[in-house]
């Protein structure tokens, strides 16, 4: 034992060093926040947009030429239960998509309609996000997690096994079910998230999405989404598309409950918990897929990726053309690392 009467090796292994940047990723960083003149410009563009109306279970709508079904399902969690938005579409071997801030289970539609051909496609709304459940509950990410993944219980999916692909935040709640489920995970596409390396100057929406409910950086659904994706998408995306990325973002209490995540844990814990914890833990084959001109995300960190996943069957890197916001920056190329993940032997 130290001095203190704590455990050394725990000490040691719970402090890693933060990553120095390569000069690449510094240089895109510096001005790392977008101009306000740029994101009130961009704003003025949406002025027009409306909310939608909230779905009831069992809607459809056809997007790209794919019927998609909405359900509403009640999930034990929160010592209550947990309402889940999610949408789905085809038949056969379960894909669950995972969103990210500032998206929605729409955030995969353009995967979803093409994947649907073969595999039966399931994208929920992130509690706190979306349709989903915006009461106080359990914000932690292991926390939610473990709400999701008895919703994928209810619904049958979780029995059958499943691959998940992944974006952003929900990424970190998919880390947990990987580690925590690994008996009912076929396959991990693990998407634009912090990994084994990680430096804080990467992630300073941590300090400014917690104190968004006092500061009103989330207030108007609109602007926050323009200042997002403004910071850092690499191209464009289409009016109609964006238009209704805003209008997910939009539903009534998604500004207060989405903080929640932000005062329940921080980037760093989390890297500390992937480092100290999970990583060892992931056995089915992985796929890393990360924007080649990711800001936050420097593609250098991940090249090694093998290396930090030692118990997975496989793993595999796929840089995304574009920035952050892949999925819908380069739709067909997101689509093809899928279809490169799903033929991966289990």
């Amino acid at each position: 034992m130290s001095p203190s009467g704590t455990d050394a090796s725990v000490e040691t292994r719970s402090a890693p060093q933060y990553t120095e940047l390569p000069e690449r990723a510094q240089k895109a960083v510096d001005n790392f926040i977008p101009p306000e003149a740029l994101v009130e410009e961009r704003a003025r563009h949406f002025d027009s947009v409306k909310p939608r109306p909230s779905d009831q279970d069992d809607d459809t709508e056809t997007l790209d030429g794919v019927v998609f079904t909405h359900h509403f399902v009640d999930a034990p969690g929160d010592h209550e239960f947990v309402r889940f938005h999610y949408v789905g579409a085809g038949t056969g071997e379960a894909i669950v998509f995972l969103h990210g801030i500032p998206d929605s289970w729409y955030q995969w539609h353009h995967q979803m309609a093409m994947l649907s051909k073969n595999y039966r496609c399931i994208a929920p709304d992130l509690k706190g996000y979306g349709q989903s459940e915006k009461k106080p509950g359990d914000y932690r990410h292991e926390g939610a997690a473990d709400n999701l993944y008895a919703m994928l219980e209810k619904i049958g999916v979780a029995a059958t096994k499943f691959n998940v692909v992944t974006h952003d935040r929900g990424t970190v709640q998919a880390d947990y079910i990987v580690a925590k489920y690994p008996e009912a995970v076929l396959r991990y596409g693990r998407g634009e998230q912090h990994l084994y390396h990680f430096n804080p100057v990467l992630a300073p929406q941590g300090d400014i999405f917690k104190d968004a409910p006092y500061t009103g950086i989330m207030e108007d659904p609109k602007r926050f989404v323009v200042w997002v994706y403004t910071w850092i998408a690499k191209r464009p995306i289409p009016d109609d598309e964006f238009t209704r990325i805003i209008q997910e973002f939009s539903y009534l209490g998604i500004t207060r409950a989405v903080p929640r995540y932000f005062n329940s844990s921080t980037f760093r814990a989390e890297w500390l918990d992937r480092r100290n914890r999970l990583l060892r833990t992931w056995k089915c084959p992985v796929m890393i897929m990360q924007g080649y001109e990711s800001r936050t995300q420097p593609r250098e960190f991940y090249e090694a990726a093998r290396e930090y996943i030692p118990n997975a069957k496989e793993v595999r890197v796929k840089y995304m053309p574009g920035g952050h916001f892949w999925t819908m920056e380069s739709p067909e190329e997101t689509t093809e690392a899928i279809q490169e993940l799903l033929a991966l032997p289990t």
